[in-house]
């Protein structure tokens, strides 16, 4: 692993706690995929009802805004099935992020464990979830002709994208949710709010012109496009790459300084 010129010993202890956490990372898988079985325990379907659940609420909604958007149904359904498993995995991410160290409080406060390995594993967990979504899909490739080529291969780079940003900006949400408690309902709420004003339910296409920049500076619509285009048989457009990408550096560099600047007072917030 490449070493960076660290200017203090909070950056030096930062560091360290990342390359402690990715090196721990046979415990935070399995305590990922441990916690999604805990929450299914003793049921039969276990984690899949996540999937039933995702799958009735799309193929539902699907009949009733395509007629509601004249939309074709061949069409639309892949559209509204990929938005919605990339919009429940980024949701689910930023939502958990803003408790993440709350939740881990009797581990903080027992055990000497790198801090940034509580970030893995939240994270870790929701892909696992959304793992066993992308089964929705299923049907679509078989009934509807979901085109699957060449570009359908960027997925893995999007999904690459995303968990870099998720654990990157997870960082800075919970640093936050810790030293203020009224994050994880703000940033619930407003969550609700950028569900609208993303292009989930609905088609850019159907958006004036001179109301694109809805579009255009919202960047989970960016995102979304990242995930949602590969899935679709087409690459992103060139903007949503540049866009998500100088995101990406940003968070990264900006959840570092603040890391290593506040890591030190986590347990002091708990």
């Amino acid at each position: 692993m490449p070493k960076f010129p660290l200017s203090g010993s909070s950056d030096r202890l930062a560091w360290t706690d990342i390359v402690d956490g990715l090196k721990s990372r046979k415990i935070w898988l399995l305590l990922a995929w441990h916690e999604v079985k805990l929450r299914y325990r003793r049921s039969t379907l276990g984690p899949f009802w996540i999937t039933i659940s995702m799958a009735i609420t799309i193929y539902t909604m699907g009949i009733l805004y395509g007629h509601l958007f004249k939309m074709d149904l061949a069409v639309y359904y892949p559209f509204l099935a990929t938005g919605i498993l990339g919009w429940n995995l980024i949701s689910l991410i930023i939502n958990d992020a803003t408790v993440t160290f709350v939740n881990a409080e009797q581990f903080i406060k027992q055990m000497k464990q790198p801090y940034s390995a509580f970030m893995f594993q939240s994270v870790t967990r929701n892909f696992i979830i959304f793992f066993h979504n992308i089964l929705v899909l299923v049907p679509l490739v078989l009934f509807l002709h979901l085109r699957i080529n060449v570009s359908t291969l960027f997925v893995l780079v999007s999904l690459l994208i995303l968990w870099i940003n998720a654990v990157a900006y997870s960082t800075i949400l919970a640093l936050l949710g810790t030293r203020f408690r009224d994050i994880p309902i703000l940033i619930a709420s407003l969550m609700q709010v950028v569900f609208f004003l993303t292009p989930i339910m609905w088609s850019p296409a159907i958006l004036p012109l001179r109301y694109h920049y809805v579009i255009d500076l919202n960047p989970f619509a960016q995102f979304m496009e990242l995930f949602r285009n590969p899935l679709l048989g087409m690459l992103p457009s060139r903007y949503a790459l540049v866009t998500t990408l100088s995101l990406t550096i940003l968070g990264v560099f900006s959840a570092f300084i603040i890391f290593s600047r506040y890591r030190a007072r986590i347990a002091y917030w708990l």
